[in-house]
Formats: C-alpha cells, structure tokens, sequence
C-alpha cells in the first residue's frame, strides 16, 4: 500500500475525533457566555488539544478568556483562531460552537502532521468576536507576532470560500442636561433625552446620503428613570459600518455632526467614547481561499460563484484585523437553518444540529487540509515566511 499523504492523515484525524468534537461543539452551545466572560467555554476548548501534547498558556495577551496552545516546532507557523463567544438573550445565534470544535479539530489534525511538514500549530483562543475585539487586542500585545498565516471559519446559511466583511466601530453617546419637574417648573430643566430624539431625527435624514456599504444602528441604554422628571443623564450606543476603513472614517465624522446636533438643539453637553477597538474588513488571502472553495467542491459543498462574493451582505469581524497582518482566511460554512440567519433564534438552534455538526467535521477537514497544501507548496510557504520577515522588521 502507498504511504500515506498528509492530506489523507488529517482527514482521517478528524474523522476519528467526530465524536469529541460534536461532543464539544454541543457542550459550549448549551451554556452559552458572553464576551470576555467565557470561562467554562475557554476551558472546554483548551481540554482536547491539552490532553494531545499541546502546550496551553492562558490568559493570552493579558485576557482571562484567551489563550494559545502551541505543537510542534518546525518553521512555519500557522495560526487557528477559535471563538467561543455567544450573543445576549439569544446564545450561539451566529455559531461560535461550531468555531470552536471546527478549530480544535483542525489543531489535532495539523499536530499528526507537524513534523512532516516542518509546522508548528497555534491554536489561538479568542474572546469577545461579538462585542470587545478579542483578536484586535490580542494582535496589540504580540500574540500573533510568531504566525506567518491564519485560519479560521464561521457558519452560516450558504457557504462562502473568500467571504468579506465591513469596518466597523461602535460609541457610546453620553448627553448630560438638567433635571426639573416636568409639570410644575420644566422651563428649569435640560432635556437629555430630547438630546437623543434630535440626534435620532438627524441621522435618520443623514441615511439619504450615506455611501454604499455605509451603515449605522443604534439603542437607547439609558432614556431616564421617570416619566414627570425631566432627565438629566441619558445614553445611547451606535455602531457604524462600511465597506472599509477609509469609508468607515468619514461615516464617523458625519455621525457626530449628528450627535453633536443633540447637544446644541438642547442645552446639553455630550460625550462620545469608544466602546471597543475598531474591526478592519475582511481582506482574505486569495491564494489560501481558492484552496478552501475547491477543498468545499471536493465534499461536495456548493460555494457561491467567486464573482458574486463580494456582492453579498455581510457583518463583521475582529478576524478582518488580523487579514490585514498576515494572509488569512473567514470562510462561511453552510448549515440548514430552515430559513433563519445569523443572530436569529432559529440559527441558534440549528447550530447544534445535525448539519452544524456536519460544518465541524467537513470545517476541520477543509481548514486542515487548506493547511497542509500551503506547507507542501513552497512557493506559497515562501510567501507568507517572507511577509512574516517583512513584518517582524517593521
């Protein structure tokens, strides 16, 4: 009999661990936490890969909910990112279960390997995909100096082999009056919750010209506590997005001139502070999703055509500040959600069924081998060594 390949190794891998990693995936979609707050999720995570050989640091990057396990030793360094974060009120409604398990799959697959193909696998813990920036702050204090490329996938309702993103940023809007009985002396007060009303109005009129890709949605967290007190103190927090950074920058200016516009209508003073770290767009390497759309025909999966990925509406992704460090890949794994999408209850109940755990199998299976075909080209284990080097001297 021939020897085996690296790609039949890791297939075989997962095929092996089906029935720990659906075991997982369901496990951390039934005691959904939320951001930065992921401790059982963490370390549930952590257990499979640590009993594998894998050498677990917690609190990756100063977050209690993060960390990197690390095998094997050889020149290429390739990243997994693993989210485990769930939404308020609605769990795993956008699927990090599935993120997890597919990623912990794909680390134990890629370990059987390692040495074959001179790699070393990282697998990274993520928190806080949903609000927070997990992977933004972690590339800030150096988690991701060492890898030369990452991958990762998230599910959804289609599958999408070189998925796109929008930037996106999210405020806090402060807006402080005067308080005064609202029957008997309201002439004394400063209305702030009018301060928000008039900052709504204004950028519900600012929508006719925002630019293609530009987006803004927003709640009110704090609209007073009474209805016959004139509110002294409100908030509200809005997210902005666009199709990248550039555009992002100039939907945010124009923005405050709407917040601003509530604080001069009204009297009041206003505050705007950021609420997390920026989320670049998605910008996924090429070359790594061309591998992941023919590894999703070759399992008979069905990706949208490449010409019409960028034309398809999209969220975002702390993982798209990472595609601007080094090469990487989001691809969307589709489950059958009987018609829901991502953060909508009915997603999250497809996300620990039949064909969720399907996306764990086929998603490890897919991101390892994606992996073990850049380790076996040199000219693109090059390539990405060499924009490793460039950044590392930067």
């Amino acid at each position: 009999m021939p020897a085996a390949t690296a790609s039949t190794i890791v297939e075989d891998v997962v095929s092996r661990r089906r029935g720990d990693l659906v075991e997982l995936s369901h496990s951390i979609h039934a005691e959904p936490e939320l951001a930065f707050d992921e401790h059982r999720s963490c370390a549930k995570t952590q257990a499979l890969v640590a009993e594998r050989g894998f050498e677990v640091t917690g609190a990756a990057g100063g977050l209690d909910t993060a960390f990197r396990a690390v095998f094997g030793s050889g020149s290429l360094v390739v990243g997994i990112c693993a989210e485990y974060d769930a939404l308020p009120g609605i769990g795993h409604a956008c699927g990090h279960n599935i993120i997890a398990a597919s990623a912990v799959g794909t680390a134990l697959a890629l370990a059987e390997v390692a040495d074959q193909l001179d790699m070393t696998v990282v697998l990274l813990g993520t928190p806080a995909e949903e609000a927070g920036g997990g992977k933004a702050l972690m590339l800030d204090a150096g988690v991701f100096d060492d890898v030369a490329a990452t991958v990762m996938l998230h599910a959804g309702p289609i599958d999408i082999a070189r998925a796109r993103s929008l930037a996106l940023s999210q405020v806090a809007v402060e807006y402080v009056g005067r308080e005064a009985h609202a029957a008997v002396a309201p002439y004394l007060g400063l209305n702030a919750a009018d301060a928000i009303t008039v900052s709504q109005v204004a950028i519900g009129l600012l929508r006719q010209q925002f630019a293609p890709g530009q987006m803004a949605h927003g709640i009110v967290t704090d609209g007073g506590q009474a209805t016959n007190v004139i509110p002294a103190r409100t908030e509200m927090q809005y997210t902005m997005r666009a199709n990248d950074s550039t555009s992002l920058r100039e939907l945010e200016a124009r923005m405050a001139d709407c917040f601003l516009a509530g604080a001069q209508a009204t009297g009041c003073s206003h505050h705007v502070e950021a609420t997390e770290p920026s989320y670049l767009e998605l910008t996924p390497d090429r070359w790594l999703a061309d591998v992941f759309r023919a590894e999703m025909v070759r399992l008979g999966r069905n990706p949208v055509a490449a010409e019409i990925e960028a034309a398809l509406p999209l969220g975002s992704t702390d993982m798209g500040n990472v595609t601007h460090v080094m090469p990487g890949i989001h691809p969307i794994v589709g489950i059958d959600a009987d018609g829901a999408s991502i953060h909508q209850q009915g997603f999250a109940t497809a996300a620990a069924g039949p064909s969720a755990d399907k996306a764990v199998i086929e998603g490890a299976v897919m991101l390892a081998r994606t992996v073990v075909e850049l380790a076996e080209t040199p000219a693109q284990r090059d390539r990405v060594g060499e924009l490793k080097t460039r950044r590392v001297r930067l």
